[in-house]
Parts: structure tokens; C-alpha cells; sequence
């Protein structure tokens, strides 16, 4: 009782371990999708933080410089820096002339030093600038004025007045914009400016710097990153509750499978694993499990089976032999060397075709070689023809071989024979001929009772007598066509029941012949020289 109770200690611990391993599972799972689905979370957030960041500072840029061509294009019309009205609230503006003295300054910009102290500074109006300013002008002018001179209605209604004529040809703007991004005194968010030159109509220089401030662009990048931040563990949670629960009721049939198991390896192997109704790889599993279920029940009936009656087979002659022994101790004169010699060599019989299946059984394959078949089939029919009451008729072709183990062929052969002639009433006829070129058909036919069509699948297992009232020595052990099928199947051959032309049984024993066969099935069995 102590040591059952402690087996069903251990036999329970063992389930408990295989139940947590779909927990194992899960939680992997569960983690790998929260940590990738985190850092796509993560990645996508930086993105959309820096392209908004770059849009509203882009905005900020164009506001400031549209402030500054502005206030560089009343310069360079003439008007006087301190009659410019500059931008205010969050914007600011600042004028320089060319020794860098500030000349006009908006209210957020006053008092302070020169902006170009903090940003660079951009390239001034050049001569060159202004004069190719100047030359295109007056080529528009002649342009304009060729059209004139076709139209004198248009010449007088677009003729410029002289003060705008003054201002285009003496004043410019330059072309180059500078930005840059500038924390004034006393601010807490930085103003994005843009430079650039401009030239009074009387040859002045300046500097404009006009900057939009960058407080409210901080403040929605921040409240968008804030907001991606405290909603990323939220969001994280709901995806590794939602991965736990998908692989829980995934994993599910798993553990169903987990526990059937456990209760099938105490010994009923005649249970069945639950086959979940989805279509999925579990269901593969579950199926091809209870496949390998029922190949092993059979495996395990079947050898308690042989074992059963290969121990019952043994009971027999080993009694006859222990009494036949004994009877000779106390009467010697009574001793019958001739039946005991028949015994011992009976059992010699049976050990030996009880070994040869155990090592079929087991797998073993020795190594295949080339056999001249047809001299195979010869020596069994001649070695048998001199001992037996029932004639063979021998119909053969001549060179035909197979790859595989002679002594294992010719016990197949020999199987055949032994079972034809125990059942024959008058002759046994072998046929070896070819078939397609390819295989290669042995035909024993006897002409006693055949075998029934239901019992033509059957008469292939072991200890299978169809006639139980005949005798064992008579009958044999009921192994030498289980011996048969096995040794031909073993060499990829087959072994068929037929009914003869005499009206008994034929077994047909189909071979690949050696000189048909492919190198590859060639290779699986060994090659040719072992």
C-alpha cells in the first residue's frame, strides 16, 4: 500500500509539472507580444512626435519669414525703420543697420542686445544683386515699353508713376533667408527667427530679424508625447490580457490531451486522447496521437499475445521431454532415443523461428546481397523432395536474383514449401517467372482444401492453426508463414493467399528482381557488398 501510494504521489507531480507547461507557454507568449507590440508602440510614437514637431515648427518658420520679407520689402521701398509697424504677442521683430546697431526693436525685443549677437547673419545685398536687379528692371521697362508702342491705350493706362519707378530701381531685398532658433531672456520657449538684408532706395543696409514664438508648438508636442505615454500601459495591459486569454483557450485541448495522457501511461492504453473540432494543429495532434495510441495498443496486445502462446507452445515439449527423462532414470530399457531426439529437435525448431521473429521484430537488418534466386528456389525444392511423401513439380526460370539475405530467403521459401506440402493430397507445383519485367513471381500451389477467402489475411499471424484438431507434429506451432510475411516484407516484398488451378491454396511470394531495382531502395538496405 505504501509503495502504491507513493507511485500515485509521484505519478501526480509528474501531471502537475505537464499541466504547468502550457502555463509556461502562455506566459511566454503573453510576454513576447506585450515587449514587440511595446516597441512598435514605442517606435510609431517617436515617429509621430517628430513628424508633428516638424510640421508645427515648419509652420513657425514660414510665420517668421513671411514677417520678414515683409518688413524687408517696406525697407527697401523707402520706408523709415521706426515708421515700420513691427509684429507683437508671439512675434517679435528686430531691424539692424549696417554697423549692427539696432534701429528699431517690437516690444518682446526691446532693450536687449542685437538678435544677431545669438543667430547667424544672413548674406548682405551685394552690388551685383542690386545691379542685376536694376538690369532686369530696365529690361522689363524696354520690354514694356516695345509693348507700348504697339498699344498706345495700354502705355498710358500702365504707365508706373516716378516714386515707383524710383523705389523698384534703387531699393532690394536680398535673396538668402537664415533661420535659427533663439531663447530670449526672460522666456521659457524658444522663438524660431528667419534674417535676411534688405537696401533703402538711398543705399542704407539692414538686418531684419523676425521671429514666431515656439511656446504653443512645445506645449501640443508635449501634450501628444504626455498623452502616448500614459495610454501606452493601458494599451499594453489590454494586449497581454488579451494574448493570455487567446493562448489559454488555445492551449486548452492541450492540457485535456496533458491529463488523458497521464491517466493512459498508468496502463490503459485502450483510452483516447479528446480531438478538439477545430481544424488546426492540435487537432493534428490529438488525431496522429491516438494513431500512435492504438499502433502501440496493438503492439503491446500483440506481444502479450506471442508471449502467451509462445510460452504455451514451449509448456509442451518441455514436459514431454522432462517425462520422457524421468521414465528413463527409474526405466532406462524404456527409453525412446528416436522421439525424444524429434522432440528436442522440435524445439530446437521453434526457438529458432521464435528468435528470428524477436529480431525482426526488433528491426535488424542484416546486410543485403545479390542471391540467385532461381538457385535458391532449386536447393529448398531438391532438399525437401527426398523426405517428403508429396512430389514437386518444379517450373523455373533460369539467372533470376534478388537483393537481400539468403538464409532468410530461403527460410521463407522453405516456410512455403513445408506448409504445401503438410496440406497437398497428391503433388505441390512451384512456378518462378517473371512479371514486368521487374518483379519477379514464386508460386507454391498445393492441391488439398485451400485456404477460406475470410481466413486468407489471418493465416499470417502468429500461432494461427485453421485446423485446431490436427497435432502439433503434424500441424507445427502455427509460425512459419508469420516467418514468411515478415522475412518478405523485410526485403519490401509481398505474400498473398490465391486458390490454385488443383484447387487448393497458392501463395504468391512477389520480389524485386536485383538487376530492376532502384539504386536508391538499393542504398536504404545496405548496398550490395554489405
Amino acid at each position: 500500500m505504501r509503495k502504491q501510494a507513493m507511485r500515485e504521489s509521484a505519478r501526480r507531480s509528474r501531471g502537475r509539472r505537464l499541466l504547468w507547461q502550457p502555463e509556461s507557454v502562455r506566459a511566454r507568449t503573453t510576454l513576447g507580444a506585450t515587449v514587440v507590440v511595446a516597441l512598435a508602440l514605442i517606435v510609431a510614437g517617436y515617429l509621430v512626435v517628430a513628424l508633428l514637431r516638424d510640421n508645427l515648427y515648419g509652420r513657425a518658420e514660414l510665420t517668421a519669414e513671411v514677417s520678414a520679407r515683409s518688413i524687408a520689402g517696406q525697407l527697401a521701398s523707402g520706408t523709415a525703420p521706426t515708421a515700420i509697424e513691427l509684429p507683437d504677442d508671439d512675434e517679435a521683430a528686430q531691424i539692424l543697420d549696417a554697423t549692427g546697431n539696432v534701429v528699431a526693436a517690437s516690444e518682446d525685443l526691446a532693450g536687449l542686445g542685437a538678435v544677431g549677437d545669438f543667430a547667424p547673419a544672413p548674406d548682405p545685398v551685394t552690388a551685383e544683386t542690386t545691379e542685376t536687379t536694376e538690369s532686369d528692371d530696365d529690361s522689363d521697362d524696354r520690354t514694356e515699353d516695345d509693348d507700348d508702342a504697339d498699344d498706345d491705350d495700354d502705355d498710358s493706362s500702365e504707365t508706373e508713376t516716378p516714386s515707383e519707378s524710383a523705389d523698384s530701381t534703387n531699393g532690394a531685398v536680398g535673396s538668402s533667408v537664415e533661420y535659427a532658433t533663439v531663447t530670449l531672456p526672460d522666456e521659457d520657449a524658444p522663438y524660431r527667427f528667419a534674417a535676411m538684408t534688405a537696401t533703402a532706395p538711398d543705399g542704407t543696409a539692414y538686418t531684419v530679424y523676425s521671429g514666431a514664438s515656439l511656446e504653443t508648438q512645445e506645449e501640443a508636442v508635449d501634450s501628444v508625447a504626455a498623452t502616448m505615454w500614459w495610454a501606452l500601459p493601458p494599451l499594453l495591459a489590454v494586449v497581454a490580457l488579451t494574448t493570455w486569454l487567446v493562448t489559454r483557450r488555445a492551449l486548452r485541448p492541450v492540457g485535456a490531451i496533458q491529463k488523458e495522457l497521464i491517466s493512459i501511461t498508468g496502463g490503459d492504453l485502450s483510452r483516447r486522447v479528446p480531438v478538439p473540432a477545430s481544424r488546426d494543429e492540435i487537432h493534428s495532434l490529438a488525431v496522429t496521437t491516438n494513431t500512435t495510441l492504438t499502433a502501440l495498443d496493438h503492439a503491446v496486445s500483440q506481444q502479450r499475445r506471442f508471449v502467451a502462446d509462445a510460452s504455451h507452445e514451449l509448456r509442451s515439449p518441455l514436459a514431454i521431454l522432462r517425462t520422457q527423462i524421468e521414465i528413463a532414470r527409474d526405466h532406462p530399457e524404456l527409453l525412446d532415443l528416436d522421439a525424444t531426439l524429434a522432440d528436442v529437435v522440435r524445439l530446437q525448431d521453434l526457438a529458432a523461428d521464435l528468435l528470428l521473429l524477436a529480431r525482426l521484430d526488433a528491426g535488424e537488418r542484416p546486410p543485403h546481397n545479390e542471391v540467385a534466386f532461381t538457385e535458391l528456389v532449386r536447393e529448398e525444392v531438391a532438399r525437401r523432395a527426398a523426405s517428403d511423401r508429396v512430389p514437386v513439380r518444379l517450373e523455373v526460370e533460369e539467372d533470376l536474383s534478388v537483393f537481400g539475405v539468403r538464409g532468410h530467403l530461403a527460410r521463407a521459401v522453405g516456410n512455403l514449401l513445408a506448409n504445401a506440402q503438410r496440406h497437398a493430397e497428391t503433388a505441390v507445383t512451384v512456378k518462378l517467372e517473371v512479371e514486368d519485367d521487374e518483379w519477379l513471381h514464386l508460386d507454391v500451389g498445393d492441391d488439398g482444401n485451400g485456404v477460406p477467402a475470410g481466413d486468407r489475411r489471418r493465416i499470417f499471424d502468429r500461432f494461427v492453426r485453421l485446423d485446431e484438431s490436427r497435432s502439433r507434429d503434424d500441424g507445427g506451432a502455427g509460425l512459419g508463414l508469420a516467418i514468411v510475411q515478415d522475412v518478405v516484407l523485410a526485403h519490401r516484398g509481398m505474400v498473398w493467399v490465391l486458390e490454385s488451378p488443383e484447387g487448393g491454396a497458392l501463395f504468391r511470394l512477389a520480389l524485386r528482381r536485383a538487376d530492376r531495382r532502384p539504386l536508391r531502395e538499393n542504398a536504404e538496405t545496405g548496398g550490395t557488398g554489405g
